[in-house]
């Protein structure tokens, strides 16, 4: 079992394109998170989505982030170079006999949902139709989540809670095209690393009790997290990759550095150069979220 220690985190990008916006918000809130604790802050590159990856995009990433002044510690750390270990927790759960092969569809998930009026906001709950064996050669790997009301307290937005089974159903964890999950496999990575502090983009926010709930079943300790604002285009869409967002502007970093500093809720200052920049907002930071 492993304890909270010293603050370790991290910033985890997709190598699906260049940093945005969008992902500068969470990567500058990320560091300053844990530079105020006199932490370290690591660099994964999340490429177990083969299909949506992009060759040099990682190093693209890692240059955006130096000219921004933004260095991690230690070695990066890539998914696609850890399937061995993914496998090995895997095995360890179906052990457990908290796996099961499902053959359903996404459009047999959907219909059975609706049917049964249990659908809202898009969200289509699997209801557990193959746990008890699948009814035809399984697609995907499916995790059993437990039932009850789970609960977490955001250091942003303050207590969340969720049903996790009657709001998700069981989840996928490895998928139909027989890679790894983002959902199972980030679990591991903060373990592995030792993460202690997740701090990242309100997307995600939904995600986290179920990955708790993995963390949990494979005998790891809890993290603490901070979801933070997403950033909008113009039609009220959160900034991504897939919505063709623009590469951040490194012609003036500085900036880039003050529009996400003013999103995560700060007035501006004027920094001289981006070190100043990083000197003032790490106190200001420190002042509001690191506790004495």
């Amino acid at each position: 079992m492993q304890t909270l220690s010293a603050y370790t985190g991290r910033f985890a990008p997709s190598p699906s394109g260049p940093l945005h916006d969008g992902s500068l918000v969470a990567a500058m809130a990320s560091y300053l998170d844990a530079k105020a604790h006199h932490g370290r802050w690591l660099l994964r590159i999340e490429d177990i989505d083969t299909p949506r990856t992009v060759t040099g995009a990682d190093k693209v990433i890692m240059q955006q982030l130096q000219a921004l002044g933004m260095h991690w510690d230690g070695e990066v750390i890539y998914q696609s170079q850890r399937l061995n270990r993914y496998q090995e927790c895997f095995d360890l759960l179906n052990q457990q006999g908290l796996i099961y092969g499902c053959s359903c569809t996404r459009k047999i998930i959907t219909d059975n949902a609706i049917a049964l009026g249990i659908h809202k906001s898009g969200q289509y709950p699997y209801l557990g139709t193959c746990r008890q064996g699948a009814k035809g050669i399984p697609r995907a790997w499916r995790l059993i989540m437990p039932e009850g009301l789970f609960s977490f307290e955001d250091r942003w937005l303050g207590r969340q809670e969720q049903n996790i089974q009657q709001e998700i159903g069981d989840i996928i964890i490895k998928r139909a095209d027989k890679l790894f999950a983002y959902q199972f496999v980030v679990v591991i990575d903060d373990f592995d690393q030792g993460v202690t502090d997740i701090v990242r983009g309100q997307d995600i926010l939904d995600s986290t009790l179920r990955q708790q709930c993995i963390g949990h079943y494979l005998g790891f300790s809890s993290i603490r997290y901070l979801h933070v604002p997403l950033v909008m285009d113009s039609e009220g869409r959160k900034l991504s990759k897939q919505n063709h967002a623009n590469p951040i502007n490194l012609s003036n970093a500085l900036q880039s550095l003050d529009k996400a500093w003013r999103i995560l809720g700060f007035n501006s200052f004027h920094p001289k150069n981006i070190e100043a920049f990083w000197s003032e907002a790490v106190v200001h930071w420190a002042q509001r979220f690191v506790k004495h």
